[in-house]
């Protein structure tokens, strides 16, 4: 098996002004606003993404069949633009991996003839959120002032620890070709899978691409985590009421 095996599922020559990543992260966040926007667009599965850097494992669908892990870029024309769509099912397992996928995604990206990623994900907290804010970054500042606009937030060194994986390789690595990035990170308690975090995102990425996409389904189930958070919350109180009562 090849290091990295990139699978275009036809022949055809593909086109597309801007590259939606959304890989597995913190709080699933860029991966639920890639696929909701997959779902609604009906976009396209073009290609198919194996690596031995991915972890050692396979994933055992419906019928019971066991596949590798696998991460896909699909495509779509709008109104607007035609946008590719990097998600799938893991990241690397290693440092070295995540340089060399990034690479293999930025050349598919270039063969497509991309001139802006938008990198999605979750920036974790380690607390459940009342609001959520969505901080980013960008490859050139150029792009902030917009990206504000579209109400990103951006606040010095944060995130403190930077932005780990594709996301932000993305961003550096692609600049270092021309491709101008911005990545979009929705607060996220990192405990959970976060719909809430991720429709805050959506709502940023629609007003900088002015896509009008349909954020219903991603509203219900936002509400629905909310309600699963509150008694979360419900539970720390009772448990915090509990410890104070025994220490008086």
């Amino acid at each position: 098996m090849d290091d990295i095996r990139i699978k275009m599922l036809a022949d055809e020559k593909y086109h597309a002004d801007i590259l939606i990543e959304g890989l597995p992260g913190v709080g699933q966040v860029g991966k639920l606003v890639a696929e909701h926007m997959i779902e609604e667009f009906g976009a396209e599965k073009i290609a198919e993404i194996t690596s031995i850097f991915f972890p050692p494992q396979v994933l055992i669908d419906e019928n019971g069949v066991a596949r590798l892990s696998c991460n896909e870029v699909y495509l779509v024309n709008t109104d607007n633009y035609s946008i590719a769509f990097l998600v799938g099912d893991v990241q690397s397992t290693s440092a070295e991996g995540h340089y060399l996928l990034a690479d293999a995604y930025l050349d598919i990206a270039e063969e497509l003839g991309v001139k802006r990623i938008y990198t999605l994900g979750g920036y974790g907290t380690g607390q459940l959120q009342e609001e959520t804010q969505v901080f980013g970054a960008v490859s050139d500042v150029a792009l902030r002032e917009s990206a504000e606009e579209a109400g990103v937030v951006f606040s010095r060194d944060e995130p403190g620890g930077g932005i780990i994986g594709a996301s932000g390789l993305l961003l550096s690595l692609g600049a270092e070709r021309g491709i101008e990035g911005i990545c979009l990170m929705g607060e996220t308690s990192g405990y959970i899978v976060d719909p809430k975090s991720a429709h805050a995102v959506l709502g940023v990425l629609s007003a900088l691409t002015g896509l009008d996409i349909d954020d219903t389904k991603l509203e219900e189930r936002a509400a629905e985590m909310e309600g699963i958070v509150e008694k979360i919350r419900e539970l720390e109180n009772a448990k915090a009421e509990e410890e104070l009562s025994y220490i008086g």
